[in-house]
């Protein structure tokens, strides 16, 4: 085997292994990230009606 497969092999073998959780992944994380962007707007809109 070239050292080059070799090398992606290994590379596509820890990347399948890898359980790295996303913060835009489904889930609790993805809804308070929603939760603070919508409340970050509604603030940014009444603080510019005032």
């Amino acid at each position: 085997m070239k050292p080059k497969t070799r090398f992606i092999k290994s590379v596509v073998e820890t990347a399948a292994k890898s359980e790295v959780v996303m913060p835009w992944a489904r889930g609790t994380r993805r809804a308070e990230m929603i939760a603070r962007r919508v409340a970050a707007a509604t603030e940014r809109r009444t603080s510019k009606a005032s």
